[in-house]
């Protein structure tokens, strides 16, 4: 198992955590260097957002035709490319062209190590193999947290030394996960996305509410305690670094999942995801911390479960359910993030993460057994 679930946890740090969200750690810095305003580094952000998209809708179709090794193999390039062409950045077209190269990668490397861990591992694996390996956006953000400190104000040498990892996770991958194990036959059926989105609508309706209520506290949760509590820099990287050390508990959401039963997971996870967003209101030092904790750790293991629910509905194409599911997610995120904004404006930073945290509720009313048992 170890095999499979290393390298793709590297994979998975270095498509989500260094190629997509550390742009938004370093976009002060960046934004002086290349005089850009507000509204072209919120392009330049939504430019990932819709390659990590348009990669989700095609990574099924890809790795149907040349197999989760090439597929995993292309996502590890991407990166590279991006996070080099962010480096060398000079212009607002060059860094736009460079994060939208980046953001791919996200959207490749979740369905395909998907497929890959589904067909190299046995079923008693599977759960605990996927959760794990999704857990590796906590080991990228922790590894970005420290660099962001020492290295702010030379954000060119912490993109180049990012894509010195990338190469190096690249190779890592090439090598230790087995082409072998590609089983394009089993996907040659014709697809009835009819059928596919009647299986799936539940799962996707939990990842879209998922995204939108989450979507408040990945966008504005730095920004509220350095506005409302006046944390320095320094503690609101603090703060950041919490929420990935924390997300490395996701990675035990296989075993968790198996225990409890998918249905009472999701909804504890849910429940927790609540609380975590609401703490931040409280206006206490130790309580902004530990809803860092509780947000990083409950996050992480909710999109776990939405994997191991993937790999269930579609045991033998488990990359589609995953790329549906986080394309359902990711969708819900930029909806959110957008409307909390205009919220955040026309109200107050407290009435709009309580509200936000009141929508992810509604996920509790979801079915999932009967869901999962159907396939």
């Amino acid at each position: 198992m170890l095999k499979i679930v290393f390298p793709g946890l590297a994979m998975i740090a270095v498509t989500y955590a260094l190629a997509r969200l550390s742009f938004g750690l370093f976009l002060p810095d960046i934004s002086n260097s290349l005089e850009l305003s507000e509204s072209d580094s919120g392009l330049v952000g939504s430019t990932a957002y819709l390659s990590y998209s348009i990669a989700l809708l095609v990574s099924a179709a890809l790795i149907k035709k040349l197999g989760q090794h090439k597929v995993i193999v292309i996502a590890g390039l991407t990166a590279v490319l991006g996070l080099s062409g962010i480096a060398s950045a000079q212009s607002y077209l060059h860094l736009v062209i460079s994060m939208f190269i980046a953001g791919i990668g996200s959207g490749l490397a979740s369905p395909a190590l998907s497929q890959a861990a589904q067909s190299a591992l046995s079923k008693q694996e599977l759960d605990q193999g996927n959760t794990w390996i999704n857990s590796g956006t906590s080991f990228g953000v922790i590894l970005t947290g420290p660099i962001v400190l020492l290295f702010a104000e030379h954000w060119r040498l912490s993109y180049i030394f990012f894509a010195i990892i990338a190469i190096g996770v690249l190779y890592w991958n090439y090598y230790s996960i087995p082409s072998r194990y590609d089983q394009k036959q089993a996907m040659d059926q014709k697809m009835n996305w009819l059928s596919v989105m009647n299986k799936s609508k539940f799962l996707l309706l939990a990842s879209l509410i998922s995204g939108i209520s989450s979507s408040i506290y990945w966008t504005f949760s730095r920004s509220y305690i350095t506005v409302e509590y006046n944390m320095t820099t320094n503690e609101s990287v603090v703060f950041w670094i919490i929420m990935g050390v924390a997300g490395i508990v996701g990675g035990a959401a296989g075993g968790f999942i198996q225990k409890l039963g998918l249905a009472w997971s999701y909804r504890l996870l849910l429940f927790l995801l609540f609380i975590s967003i609401v703490l931040l209101t409280v206006p206490l030092n130790w309580t902004h911390y530990f809803s860092a904790a509780l947000f990083g750790s409950s996050y992480i293991f909710l999109t776990g479960l939405f994997i191991v629910w993937a790999t269930r509905i579609f045991s033998v194409l488990p990359a589609l359910g995953v790329s549906l599911s986080f394309l359902a997610l990711g969708i819900g995120q930029a909806l959110g993030s957008f409307f909390a904004g205009r919220l955040i404006e026309m109200t107050s930073y407290p009435f709009s993460f309580i509200l936000f945290a009141g929508i992810g509720l509604i996920g509790l009313f979801f079915p999932t057994e009967k869901a999962a048992d159907s396939c």
